[in-house]
């Protein structure tokens, strides 16, 4: 039985607010080494984190109306309820409200415009696109291995460096190295969530990467994501104070514990590891922050 919500109670978790840190994190970092450089800018740095907000939002809203008609989210969902689903929002209301909310995304990009050039034109239609691209369309990337594309793209190196851009006028190799470093740490939530429903996937001929690889490449890969994002900030390190040494070494026992809950849980008991992996993205956007900050 279908828990009852209230319309507003509704939306609100079909904009699933618990993932949002994985949007508005590396604008955070991007806004951190453009003050560190002396660039950073209140009105554009607020825009970047609306158009992050907002195109998560669309995108969340995007895949629960989606899933929904191509019988991805059945009785058996291990993970949270979706809207749609489970009747509190209907399918042409769910499809009204992507738009709408993808729109205001392009209003808040359209407004960047005013600081930056018109080379950010290519990477709002990217956004726009992929949102809906993401589980829409003749050849939905979730569906075909390239959701873990997507979010180093997205969740990574275009946030980072394009918030970076739009205060700087210019990019960084340290932008792009950090950029790559959250991605990867981003990815580890789509590599969760699709490990957890393996089963259910397989079955809607949902093809992630999971699906394609089995588990075991699952896991090995959070590893790896997770151990390359280190060594990525590590030259950024060197030159900290020793106790910033020690706060990344407690993230990286911390990293370590959430990838062994991969081995220890299962179905709906992910969904902790979830959480526990988009707080570790958020607390190493912190970290980032601090480090570039102090």
């Amino acid at each position: 039985m279908k828990e009852e919500k209230t319309l507003l109670s509704a939306w609100l978790e079909a904009a699933r607010p618990k993932t949002l840190p994985a949007s508005f994190s590396p604008v955070l970092v991007g806004c951190a080494l453009a003050y560190r450089d002396g660039m950073f800018r209140l009105v554009p740095a607020i825009l970047c984190l609306l158009v992050a907000l907002l195109a998560q939002i669309a995108s969340n809203f995007a895949n629960d109306y989606f899933d929904f008609k191509k019988g991805a989210d059945k009785e058996d969902r291990l993970g949270p309820d979706r809207a749609v689903a489970s009747g509190w929002i209907t399918p042409k209301a769910m499809l009204k409200g992507t738009f709408v909310t993808l729109a205001l995304a392009c209003l808040c990009g359209c407004m960047l415009l005013f600081y930056a050039g018109w080379e950010l034109i290519p990477v709002g239609l990217a956004i726009a696109i992929c949102v809906l691209a993401y589980s829409a369309g003749p050849f939905p990337l979730a569906y075909n291995g390239l959701g873990d594309v997507c979010v180093l793209l997205f969740y990574g190196m275009i946030p980072v460096c394009f918030t970076y851009y739009v205060q700087a006028l210019s990019f960084s190799l340290l932008s792009f190295l950090l950029s790559l470093a959250l991605g990867l740490l981003s990815v580890n939530i789509l590599i969760v969530n699709n490990y957890r429903d393996y089963e259910q996937d397989k079955a809607a001929n949902k093809r992630t990467t999971i699906v394609l690889f089995g588990r075991n490449f699952g896991r090995v890969a959070y590893f790896i994501n997770g151990v390359a994002a280190l060594l990525i900030v590590m030259p950024l390190l060197l030159s900290s104070a020793w106790w910033i040494h020690f706060v990344f070494g407690a993230f990286a026992v911390l990293f370590i514990s959430t990838w062994m809950e991969l081995k220890l849980y299962r179905g709906r008991e992910l969904n902790k590891t979830l959480a526990h992996t988009a707080r570790n993205v958020f607390l190493f956007s912190l970290l980032l922050m601090v480090v570039l900050l102090y």
